[in-house]
C-alpha cells in the first residue's frame, strides 16, 4: 500500500534541504572554469548533503535518504528559477571577477 504520510515527510525535509543546497551550489559555483557542470554538481551536492543530512537529524535509512537527496535536487532547481535576476549567474559571477582582476591591475599599473 502506498504509505503519503511518508512520502509528505520526504518533501517536507527536501523543501527545507533544497534551501540549504541551493544557498551552498551558488556559494561554490564561482570555482568551475565552464558553467556545463553545474547541474552535475549540483545534483551531487543534494545526494551527499542529503544523506548527510538525513543520517545526522532523521532516522531515515541508506536507501531512503537517496529519495530525499533527488527530491531537494528537484527543490533547488525550482527555488533557483523562482529566483533567477534576483541572484547571481555564472556568466555574471566570472565577468565580475574579470572585471575586479583587470580593476586591481590598472591600478597597480597606476601605482608605479
Amino acid at each position: 500500500m502506498f504509505n503519503i504520510n511518508y512520502l509528505r515527510n520526504f518533501l517536507i525535509i527536501s523543501i527545507a534541504l533544497s534551501t540549504i543546497t541551493c544557498a551552498l551550489v551558488q556559494k561554490t559555483k564561482i570555482f568551475f572554469k565552464s558553467n556545463k557542470y553545474i547541474t552535475l554538481y549540483s545534483f551531487i551536492i543534494n545526494i551527499i548533503v542529503g544523506i548527510i543530512f538525513c543520517i545526522t537529524f532523521t532516522d531515515i535509512s541508506f536507501p531512503n535518504n537517496l529519495w530525499i537527496g533527488f527530491f531537494s535536487f528537484l527543490g533547488a532547481d525550482s527555488i533557483y528559477k523562482t529566483l533567477e535576476g534576483k541572484i547571481s549567474s555564472y556568466k555574471d559571477i566570472m565577468s565580475e571577477k574579470t572585471v575586479a582582476i583587470s580593476t586591481d591591475n590598472i591600478i597597480n599599473k597606476e601605482d608605479k
